[in-house]
Protein backbone atom coordinates (compact mmCIF):
# COMPACT_ATOMS: atom_id res chain seq x y z
CA UNK A 1 0.00 0.00 0.00
CA UNK A 2 1.22 3.66 -0.83
CA UNK A 3 0.60 6.55 0.81
CA UNK A 4 0.86 9.82 -1.09
CA UNK A 5 3.26 11.85 -1.93
CA UNK A 6 5.22 14.24 0.05
CA UNK A 7 4.32 17.26 -0.91
CA UNK A 8 7.39 19.95 -0.85
CA UNK A 9 8.05 22.67 1.47
CA UNK A 10 7.51 26.03 0.94
CA UNK A 11 11.07 27.30 0.56
CA UNK A 12 12.23 29.99 3.43
CA UNK A 13 12.84 33.38 2.46
CA UNK A 14 16.66 33.06 1.93
CA UNK A 15 16.02 29.96 -0.21
CA UNK A 16 13.30 32.01 -1.97
CA UNK A 17 15.68 34.57 -2.88
CA UNK A 18 18.88 32.48 -3.09
CA UNK A 19 16.55 30.27 -6.01
CA UNK A 20 15.48 33.45 -7.81
CA UNK A 21 18.87 35.34 -7.52
CA UNK A 22 20.16 32.08 -9.44
CA UNK A 23 17.92 32.10 -12.32
CA UNK A 24 19.03 35.29 -13.12
CA UNK A 25 22.94 34.26 -12.86
CA UNK A 26 21.91 31.15 -15.07
CA UNK A 27 21.24 33.34 -18.10
CA UNK A 28 24.73 32.71 -18.72
CA UNK A 29 23.85 29.53 -19.62
CA UNK A 30 20.85 30.55 -21.87
CA UNK A 31 16.82 29.99 -20.83
CA UNK A 32 17.40 26.09 -19.36
CA UNK A 33 18.56 27.07 -15.94
CA UNK A 34 15.52 29.35 -15.18
CA UNK A 35 13.46 26.82 -17.17
CA UNK A 36 14.16 24.73 -14.66
CA UNK A 37 14.43 26.65 -11.70
CA UNK A 38 10.55 28.09 -12.68
CA UNK A 39 9.12 24.45 -13.02
CA UNK A 40 10.46 23.14 -9.65
CA UNK A 41 10.26 25.73 -7.54
CA UNK A 42 7.23 28.29 -9.04
CA UNK A 43 4.61 26.53 -5.99
CA UNK A 44 7.32 26.90 -3.43
CA UNK A 45 8.33 30.33 -3.38
CA UNK A 46 6.55 33.48 -4.72
CA UNK A 47 9.77 35.68 -5.08
CA UNK A 48 10.96 32.26 -7.26
CA UNK A 49 8.75 32.32 -9.50
CA UNK A 50 8.25 35.39 -10.23
CA UNK A 51 11.89 36.49 -10.65
CA UNK A 52 12.11 32.71 -12.94
CA UNK A 53 9.43 33.88 -15.20
CA UNK A 54 11.37 37.10 -15.58
CA UNK A 55 14.85 35.44 -16.23
CA UNK A 56 12.91 33.01 -18.85
CA UNK A 57 11.08 35.91 -20.56
CA UNK A 58 13.95 37.53 -20.76
CA UNK A 59 16.64 35.00 -21.86
CA UNK A 60 14.50 32.27 -24.23
CA UNK A 61 14.25 35.00 -27.20
CA UNK A 62 18.05 35.74 -26.91
CA UNK A 63 19.28 31.97 -26.89
CA UNK A 64 17.50 30.90 -29.69
CA UNK A 65 19.20 34.00 -31.45
CA UNK A 66 22.17 32.94 -30.42
CA UNK A 67 21.95 29.07 -31.90
CA UNK A 68 20.64 30.09 -35.14
CA UNK A 69 23.53 32.81 -35.26
CA UNK A 70 26.28 30.01 -33.98
CA UNK A 71 24.56 27.73 -36.79
CA UNK A 72 24.82 30.62 -39.44
CA UNK A 73 28.45 31.13 -38.11
CA UNK A 74 29.16 27.51 -40.04
CA UNK A 75 28.66 29.20 -43.29
CA UNK A 76 32.27 29.90 -44.86
CA UNK A 77 32.93 33.84 -45.97
CA UNK A 78 30.47 35.42 -43.53
CA UNK A 79 30.14 33.19 -40.98
CA UNK A 80 32.88 35.24 -38.68
CA UNK A 81 30.24 38.13 -38.83
CA UNK A 82 27.43 35.67 -37.29
CA UNK A 83 30.29 34.28 -34.63
CA UNK A 84 30.65 37.72 -33.35
CA UNK A 85 26.97 38.51 -33.39
CA UNK A 86 26.43 35.59 -31.19
CA UNK A 87 29.64 36.18 -28.83
CA UNK A 88 27.93 39.35 -28.57
CA UNK A 89 24.46 37.79 -27.67
CA UNK A 90 25.90 36.25 -24.88
CA UNK A 91 27.85 38.98 -23.56
CA UNK A 92 24.39 40.67 -23.57
CA UNK A 93 22.54 38.24 -21.79
CA UNK A 94 25.42 37.21 -19.04
CA UNK A 95 25.79 41.10 -18.07
CA UNK A 96 22.08 41.68 -18.13
CA UNK A 97 21.71 38.54 -16.16
CA UNK A 98 24.66 39.44 -13.11
CA UNK A 99 23.23 42.69 -12.66
CA UNK A 100 19.64 40.91 -12.57
CA UNK A 101 21.07 38.65 -9.98
CA UNK A 102 22.84 41.36 -8.06
CA UNK A 103 19.58 43.06 -7.67
CA UNK A 104 17.46 40.23 -7.11
CA UNK A 105 19.76 39.14 -3.90
CA UNK A 106 19.69 42.04 -2.03
CA UNK A 107 15.68 40.65 -1.76
CA UNK A 108 13.82 43.19 -4.89
CA UNK A 109 12.09 42.25 -7.69
CA UNK A 110 14.04 43.11 -11.08
CA UNK A 111 12.70 43.67 -14.16
CA UNK A 112 14.62 44.05 -17.63
CA UNK A 113 14.02 46.73 -19.85
CA UNK A 114 13.89 44.96 -22.86
CA UNK A 115 11.89 41.68 -22.12
CA UNK A 116 9.24 40.40 -24.37
CA UNK A 117 7.51 38.20 -21.27
CA UNK A 118 6.05 35.84 -23.65
CA UNK A 119 5.32 33.19 -20.88
CA UNK A 120 2.39 34.77 -18.17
Amino acid sequence: MQGSPAKAAPLTPAQDRQWATLAHFGGILGFVPSLVIYLVFRHRGPFTAQEAKEALNFTLPPTVLAIVANLLALIPVVGGVFGIIAMLIWLFMTISGLAAGIHCNKGRPYRYPFNLRLIQ
